[in-house]
């Protein structure tokens, strides 16, 4: 009895079509229920973060900014990209056509290099917060900050369109076949961009994270009345220390074809576990500040129980407060 899920050919009216990753049904449907879950609990958890941050206004400070906007980028890598790269990884048949061949690739570029902008961002806020605190009281506000994350919006969406000019100048240019999207970046092009969303960036958080755990530690020496300020210190290198640790072992392997000096293409067999590692990253932070951050722990429980209606606000932003 065959057990495989659906026709031999992605387009089955076109001779051209390209032929589709026959697999049992039972497979077909567990791969299918782990994206779907996956991406649920990647949008679930995001959105809870964007919620909290946004309802509560004591957590309306310029980290918790680049944390939402970091969980925004993260959405959409949950509720756009996942499902999409999902259904064509499993099956090997791209259904949406042309144009949302390129813009798909560019969509996940764009979030995925704006979600490394906003971690450069978080750890350039986190070394001011501990190693230069009297600047950051004075000149780092939430407006500046909203600033610094719309530009980091614009670098990426040009960026990301310079690096991706011929695909989405011609998306099909490299598919052997109807139903296929294949996303090429030659070596000059995959190298340059290493070196800027990857090893640039990685340097500039290690670096900075480096100078904040210098600083917790030395704080551990400070005289009893300031021990609550020494165990934040602690407490913010430690979280940003996880926070880049796990970003840097997602992103890592996405570049190990430039490093073997191979032309980075989706149509390698090894790419959707490189591509997947990195989506992984974005279901991983919420988790993360739900470990160590008890705002988001306190203001989970809150919006679940449905205590953040009207009628409750007042006391419950009180039950809030750290």
């Amino acid at each position: 009895m065959d057990d495989t899920w659906g026709s031999e050919l992605c387009f089955p009216n076109f001779n051209s079509s390209c032929r589709r990753l026959l697999r049992p049904h039972s497979e077909t449907l567990l791969l299918y229920t782990l994206v779907a879950s996956v991406s649920l609990l990647t949008v679930t958890l995001n959105l809870l973060v964007i919620i909290s941050i946004s309802h509560f206004r004591q957590l309306h400070t310029p980290t918790n900014t680049l944390l939402q906007s970091l969980a925004v980028c993260d959405l959409g890598l949950g509720l756009l990209v996942m499902p999409v790269e999902g259904q064509h990884y499993i099956e090997r048949c791209w259904l949406l056509g042309r144009i949302m061949c390129a813009l798909s690739t560019y969509l996940f570029f764009c979030l995925a290099c704006g979600a490394l902008g906003h971690m450069v961002l978080i750890s350039i806020d986190r070394y001011l917060t501990i190693c230069d605190p009297l600047i950051y009281s004075s000149k780092v506000t939430v407006t500046k900050v909203k600033i610094c994350i719309c530009l980091c919006w614009v670098c990426s969406i040009t960026y990301n369109g310079f690096i991706l000019m011929d695909h989405m100048g011609q998306p099909d240019r490299f598919s052997s076949c109807y139903g296929e999207c294949v996303v090429v970046i030659n070596q000059i092009s995959g190298t340059i961009d290493m070196f800027i969303t990857f090893i640039g960036p990685c340097t500039v958080m290690v670096v900075l994270y480096m100078r904040v755990f210098v600083a917790a530690l030395s704080q551990m020496h400070v005289i009893q009345s300031q021990a609550a300020a020494a165990t934040k210190a602690r407490a913010a290198a430690r979280t940003l220390g996880i926070l880049i640790a796990v970003f840097v072992l997602c992103i890592c392997p996405y570049y190990y074809p430039v490093l073997a000096g191979v032309v980075i293409s989706s149509d390698m067999s090894y790419y959707p576990i490189l591509f997947w590692l990195w989506l992984l990253n974005s279901c991983l932070n919420p988790l993360i500040y739900a470990m160590f951050y008890p705002w988001f722990r306190k203001a989970i429980k809150l919006i679940i129980t449905l205590r953040i209606l009207p009628s409750t606000v007042a006391s419950d932003t009180e039950i809030l407060m750290l």
